[in-house]
């Protein structure tokens, strides 16, 4: 039976390390990002990215939050500090209780309101099974969320939320989204080498963080905040949240002796 890990006093990222031994290592994800501590990196090639919006197949509650699975066929990453070519596996989200919280990186301990990430598996290795044993098999672009006007793109998601409003719940998107819009205008990031921030938090993932969050509405974010951890069939369960997915994120992990590099263009 699978471990119901979550973001409980029980369950929650504090006691991951019980059951996901990964999650003790010294390459774990997120992060605080220090600007005033970071070297320029300047990338051979220019990070590029290319999606099918079409691609994006179906939306699933897992009991932490929201997921959209795509097909990676014809989307491809690569450059910046990419060795080799990666495809888009699925993006999900994290969010906190209120506005002033909810993403996984903070930036000089400044917290935003939201994280979304775009999950992408080397082509090198043929599963996401098999990427989850390499450094490199993952590379995971986050994009910071703060309150402001609605999201055209993000909205495309969260007007599906009613759909898969319980746990396990999932159902086709039904309507091609753009994960390039989700990519601030100004493309200037953050690189480093670390983990899955959910478990099993394998250290298999080159995170690029870009430096521009950008702004989704306060409805937006509010709706996110109506699924369920629960399935449908099941008890609410007796927490400080009655049940809603109010809070699924993972607080920041020490750096160690990591290098964080920045990237200005």
């Amino acid at each position: 039976m699978a471990v119901e890990w979550g973001y409980s006093s029980k369950n929650g990222p504090l006691t991951w390390s019980e059951c996901f031994p990964a999650a003790k290592g010294e390459r774990q994800s997120p992060i605080d990002i220090n600007p005033d501590e970071l070297k320029t990196f300047v990338p051979t090639q220019k990070l590029t990215w290319k999606y099918i919006p079409e691609n994006t197949e179906r939306i699933t509650n897992t009991g932490n939050g929201w997921k959209v699975e795509v097909n990676g066929s014809g989307s491809e990453l690569s450059g910046g500090p990419l060795k080799d070519k990666y495809v888009l596996e699925q993006f999900h989200c994290h969010w906190g209780g209120s506005d002033t919280e909810g993403s996984e990186h903070t930036i000089n301990g400044k917290k935003y309101a939201g994280e979304l990430h775009l999950v992408h598996r080397n082509t090198r290795y043929s599963s996401v099974e098999e990427a989850l044993k390499h450094p490199d098999g993952l590379c995971v672009l986050g994009i910071l969320l703060q309150p402001g006007k609605n999201h055209y793109e993000f909205n495309k998601v969260v007007a599906q939320v009613h759909n898969v409003q319980f746990k396990d719940q999932a159902k086709p998107v039904g309507i091609p989204i753009d994960p390039s819009a989700f990519i601030p205008e100004n493309s200037a990031y953050w690189t480093y080498q670390g983990s899955l921030t959910t478990p099993p938090c394998h250290e298999c993932v080159v995170w690029v963080l870009f430096k521009q969050p950008i702004e989704v509405s306060q409805e937006q974010l509010k709706t996110c905040r109506m699924l369920r951890n629960y399935c449908k069939e099941g008890m609410c369960p007796i927490d400080k949240h009655e049940g809603f997915v109010m809070a699924n994120f993972r607080p920041p992990l020490p750096v160690g002796r990591r290098e964080v590099l920045e990237c200005t263009h």
